[in-house]
């Protein structure tokens, strides 16, 4: 059924199912799929991330979309020690390209986050206004 989503399932060596993701909440990066989920999951694991939704960008002249990570941080956050966690957790096409630090994230109201406007706005310094990387 169009615009419907469904579940991105892994199967283990015993042959049981496990869940990763929603299928809309996963892009395309270097030819491999990348569930925004296990990334975001990478992404609040390390000091200073209060919260954090990862979303794929397009790139002009690029094959898919390129991960970026809008992150709410505290004084915690040291952006080196992070992109240095994120490289030893994630496989290289996970790893987000950029990050966008805000003040918050806007989410709905089931509390589910709205990535909309984030994969709209992209990387374009029009129309960001937050700090990004």
């Amino acid at each position: 059924m169009p615009g419907s989503y469904g579940d991105l399932m892994r199967l283990d060596e015993g042959g049981y199912f496990y869940f990763v993701d929603r299928v809309g909440d996963t892009f395309r990066w270097k030819g491999e799929n990348v569930a925004t989920s296990e990334v975001d999951q990478a992404v609040v694991d390390c000091p200073g991330v209060v919260e954090a939704t990862t979303y794929g960008v397009e790139i002009p002249g690029a094959d898919g979309r390129a991960g970026m990570v809008a992150v709410v941080v505290d004084d915690r956050f040291d952006l080196s020690e992070f992109q240095h966690r994120l490289s030893r957790r994630l496989p290289d096409y996970a790893c987000p390209v950029m990050v966008r630090i805000s003040p918050a994230l806007d989410t709905t109201e089931t509390f589910k986050q709205k990535k909309h406007d984030l994969m709209r706005q992209g990387f374009d310094p029009r129309l960001v206004k937050d700090r990004f990387f």
